[in-house]
This record gives C-alpha cells, structure tokens and sequence, in this order.
C-alpha cells in the first residue's frame, strides 16, 4: 500500500517509549486512538502486510492523513489517557459503547440533610451516591418505582424544618414518610435513604433483620400504626428479593461478563452477583465492532463500562482471557481504592454456568433486538410510502426538515430545525435559531426570518463547494424532501413566501401542520389532507412536529436562563460580556455563583478577589 511521504517520515520518527497515538484523515478528524508500550512497533505494525488482510484494519490504514502522538510515564497511564481520548473524539475505527455518553444513573443526594433521589446522565464529586449505569431511562424509573413504595423518599421542594402543618398527598397514599411534619425526624429518614442504597447494592439481609426487631419494639410499646408499616416494607423488600436468583450464600460479589455477535453487531450482558444474589442483569450494545476479535471486544467494553461505572466488584467473570488482561486488572483495582480486583476465566462449575446464561441472555437480547429494528424500519418504510402517497410526490422522502418557533411574550424567541432521515430523527443535524430581527411574539416573521437565514446558509455550502479546504456543513448542504412548519395555513405562507424568494418553491415540496385536527396544508390545494387517524405516515408526522416542539422549548429555556443571568450580572460594577461570559461558562446559574467560595470565584479569568466580594455582596 501507498504511503504518503508525511506518513512515512512520522513512522520513522516515532518513539520508542510508551503513550498514545491518534490517527487522523485528511479533514484533521481523530478516526483511531490507540495506546502502546512501544510507539514505534505498534504503529509501524499497521502498516505490514499481514496487518492489511485485516479488511478493517486496511480502510483505516487507507484513511490516515497524519498521526499525532503523546508520550506517558507506564503503561497505566497509557490505558487511562486512551480511554479520556476515546470519550473525547469518538473515533469512527475504535470499538464503542453504543452512546455511552447517554447512559443515565440513580442519583441519592447523599450530602444534603434529607437526601432525595434523582435521575442523572452525569457523575460530579458532590457527595453524592450513583448506582448504575443504566440502558434506558425506562430501566431507571421502572426501579423508582419499586423503590418508592418500599422506601418512600422525598420528591417536592420544601424546606425540611418538620414544623410544616400539614403533608402532600403522598404522605396519605404511603409514597412519603413526611419528615416535613415532624413524621420521622433526620435520622429516621437518613437510615431509610441508607437502607435504599443497600437494596440497590443487594444487601438485603441486614436491612430486613434490623426492620423486625424494631417491628417487634414498636408492637411491643403498642405503636401498632408504625409496626404495621414496618411489616409492610418488610413483604415489600421480601417480595422482590424473592424474584432475585440465589446463586450462592458464599459467593463474593461479582459482575459476569458475556458477548454474543451477530452480522456485525456485537452485545455484551452484564449479571450483577451481590450478597449470593443475582439482584439485576442489563445489556449493552458497542458499535464498530464487525471485524474487531472477541478479545479486543469484551477488553474495549470493560474498559469504557467500569470508567462509567460507580462501584468496581471485587471479580469480574470474563467468558475468555481479554487483551490487556493485567494493566486493566490493575486499573480497576486502583479505581476501586478499597479492594484488589480479579478478573477470572471459569473452567467448570457455578461460575462457567453463570457465564453460560449470560451468553444465551446475550444472544437472546440481540436476537430480539434485530428483530424489533427490522419492524421498525419496515414501520419507518411504510409511513415514509404513505406520506409521499398522500401528499402526492414523485420523488421519495428520504430528509424531512420540520421548524417550529418557541418564546415568552417575544423574548428570547428561538427557532428550531429538526431533521429526520428514512424516517429517524439525526440529531448531530439538528439547529437552532436565536431570533434576531423580530420585536415583540410574532411567530410568523420568526419563522420567516428563520428559514430565510437557513436558506442562505444553503446557498453560502453550494459556494463553499467550490473553494479548496472547505467543507460544508452537512445540516445546511442540502434540501429537504419535504419542509414542515409547525402552525398550518400562516405559517405556510410565510414558508412559500421565502422559497419563492431562493426560487426553490417547485423543487422543495413545503407542507403546513395545524395542531388541532393535525391538518396538513398543501400550497395551491383548498382542502386540508387529513391522513388516516391510525396510520403510520400519521404517527410519523406528529413525531417530528413533536420533536421540533421540544427542541424549540429546550432552546428556548435555555437562552431565556443565560439572558436572566447575564442581565443580573450586567447590573454588577466592573463586570463587563468578557466577565460576564466566564462567570457564565464556569458557573451556569445565579445560584452556583451565589453559593461559590469567594476563592472559587477570584480563580474565574478576570475576576480579581475585590471583585468577588462585590459579586457576592450584589447577588446576596
């Protein structure tokens, strides 16, 4: 294979010493990262004639324009300086944890008074307890809810003083023990968020003992009202440790390992072994990972899962010996602090069996999978047919772009764009608008001022082609299929008013959508279209309406905080848009400026210690 000569004088110059490499194409973006004791050997190693066999290892060998190179101290280093790039740049070639970044988690604020429990995509150091990763939102509420009626922890606003006269209904229908009226005090609530936590890591047992002895003391002082309640969280607890596999009384805590391929996809499944008890199992999808061996598989999931993952079992099961078995037993042993972590291949036995249904819960999971994409997809074809039918096109609809205006009494207008391709929503495609023309809540001239602006950025992309060195931006570069926008018959005027102006009325087909009979106005056509109330091509225009509604709030919230923020500060002495910005973009909101130390304040660029204290007296 050829060479360019920029590579192959990097090749030669190389190090010999440990560290990570990124390989980049010929737009500067990182497509792999890797790491090695031994720069040199390992990334002249892409290039020998055995390496390139390997069809996935010869596209990207093909692709790499530049490689850049940063040296570490061990090996050690090597694999956690690799694992932050990963997340970082996402490189197409690596093997990845299918958005990993999206993975939500159960959140107990642990380092406040009366902690409550939340959903959260993001682990900060705030004291806080974690307890995941989780596949789906779905996951996580589905277990809320079994915890709430066993534990019943806070969800409203107030001020915990116990003084409040009376409590919310979720007192009277049992999904709060009230600590706003005195019911339990801190303590009390404090060891029923503790005990939470020990469900949610399988320890039952204790928590379970403890509630009967104090069931039995409350009986014994006649409190029949509170032993009752304590008799209830006890069936609860026991009800769904009950569905709960014992596998050993004996057994250490462990998390089991398995992957099952098919056709290139490729899904790992996880048993979580705690207490003797398999107390929860999930799945996970990685991308890239078609022609990458089981080996570089299973050691690429475990590196990304347990970077993710709040608690390191002190063994993990593994269905075969993974590459870089040591250095990642050292990792996690290390990020667990507290104990030295195994990983183990079982020969025979409860463990092999452990790893053998966790192989078929694999297989079965992906198997399942496939088949739920393939209705899907014939779902997406069918209503994508039924659409282009009613609305009468000649050419399919593969890109459909919707709009939809979002703001309060005029301010902080915002305008959404939304994509959608063969019927799935992209969002890396997705843009907003800040509104910069319009005075006052006229969605109309929002909107035309919105897609005017996109349309230019069409024509400046078609332009742009003809330069060398640049690169269109891909949500702008091309047309849609069909253009919706959100609000019928006003809003497609405004909509044909602009297509006239970049004389495209006669190749984007545009169509209103009026929200109360989910009409769509076609322009020239005196009647609504009304699609079948139970059809597909429906189904699909309401997702994307809906889809570009929710962008449209969301940015919309957004902007109308940043603005309320940044009009508090600009009424600061000494604090300009450049300070003004830094607070912002290090802070977020009033109320982590309010409650920073005056330390963390004088550290943000600008801000000098005189200045912090004259924050903090303004805001306070």
């Amino acid at each position: 294979m050829n060479v360019s000569e920029h590579v192959e004088a990097q090749l030669n110059t190389l190090p010999t010493k440990p560290g990570c490499y990124l390989m980049k194409d010929e737009d500067g973006k990182v497509i792999y990262v890797g790491k090695a004791i031994n720069l040199r050997s390992r990334v002249r190693s892409y290039f020998h004639a055995n390496a390139l066999l390997n069809t996935r290892t010869n596209h990207l060998v093909r692709r790499i324009a530049d490689i850049e190179w940063i040296l570490v101290g061990s090996e050690l280093e090597a694999l956690i300086l690799e694992m932050n790039l990963i997340k970082k740049y996402r490189p197409h070639y690596n093997v990845r944890l299918k958005d990993d970044k999206r993975y939500p988690y159960i959140k107990v604020h642990w380092a406040d008074p009366f902690p409550k429990v939340t959903v959260t995509r993001q682990m900060v150091q705030d004291g806080s307890r974690y307890f995941g990763p989780y596949t789906s939102v779905w996951a996580v509420h589905q277990t809320l809810d079994v915890l709430r009626r066993i534990f019943p922890y806070l969800t409203c606003d107030r001020d915990i003083t116990g003084g409040d006269e009376r409590a919310c209904l979720y007192y009277d229908i049992k999904l709060c023990n009230a600590p706003c009226v005195g019911a339990v005090n801190q303590a009390e609530y404090r060891q029923m968020i503790d005990d939470l936590c020990s469900f949610l890591q399988g320890r039952t047992d204790p928590i379970v003992s403890r509630l009967q002895l104090e069931m039995e003391q409350a009986a014994e002082q006649l409190r029949f009202e509170r032993a009752a309640a304590l008799r209830d969280q006890i069936r609860a607890i026991e009800s769904v440790v009950e569905r709960q596999k014992v596998v050993s009384t004996d057994y250490i805590d462990s998390d089991v390992l398995a992957l099952a391929r098919s056709n290139g996809d490729a899904c790992v499944q996880v048993f979580f072994i705690r207490g003797g008890k398999l107390i929860g199992r999930d799945y996970f999808l990685l991308e890239n990972a078609a022609d990458a061996p089981d080996a570089t598989v299973l050691s690429e999931f475990i590196k990304q899962f347990y970077d993710q993952a709040p608690v390191v079992p002190p063994q993990v099961l593994l269905p075969q010996e993974v590459e870089e078995a040591n250095i990642i037993r050292q990792w996690l042993s290390q990020k667990s602090s507290t104990q030295k972590v195994e990983i183990l291949v079982p020969r025979g036995g409860q463990q092999q069996e452990l790893i053998q249904m966790a192989a078929e819960n694999a297989a079965e999971t992906l198997t399942a999978l496939k088949s739920q994409w393939e209705t899907d997809r014939h779902r997406q074809e069918q209503a994508l047919a039924e659409l282009q039918e009613a609305l009468a096109l000649s050419a399919p609809l593969n890109r459909i772009e919707c709009y939809d205006i979002s703001n309060t009494q005029g301010t902080a207008a915002v305008g959404s764009m939304v994509v959608f391709e063969q019927g799935v929503p992209k969002k890396n495609l997705y843009r907003r608008f800040n509104i910069r023309t319009v005075s006052g809540p006229d969605d109309f001239a929002s909107m035309q001022e919105v897609l005017t602006r996109r349309l230019n950025r069409w024509k400046a992309t078609q332009e742009a082609e003809l330069a060398p060195g640049k690169k269109p931006d891909q949500a702008f570069s091309r047309l849609p299929d069909l253009l919706i926008v959100d609000g019928g018959k006003g809003q497609l005027g405004r909509a044909v008013t602009v297509l006239e102006q970049f004389e495209l009325l006669q190749q984007v087909p545009v169509v209103g959508l009026a929200k109360q009979n989910e009409e769509l106005f076609v322009p020239g056509l005196p009647n609504s279209i009304l699609l079948p109330r139970h059809s597909q091509g429906l189904y699909l225009v309401q997702r994307i309406r809906d889809e570009a509604h929710r962008y449209a709030i969301t940015s919309h919230r957004s902007r109308r905080t940043k603005t309320g923020l940044a009009s508090r500060l600009d009424t600061i002495p000494g604090i300009g848009p450049a300070r003004r910005k830094a607070l912002v973009s290090q802070f977020g909101s009033i109320e982590a400026i309010k409650s920073a130390a005056l330390e963390q304040l004088a550290a943000v660029k600008g801000i000098t210690p005189e200045l912090a204290q004259a924050i903090k007296d303004h805001l306070e």
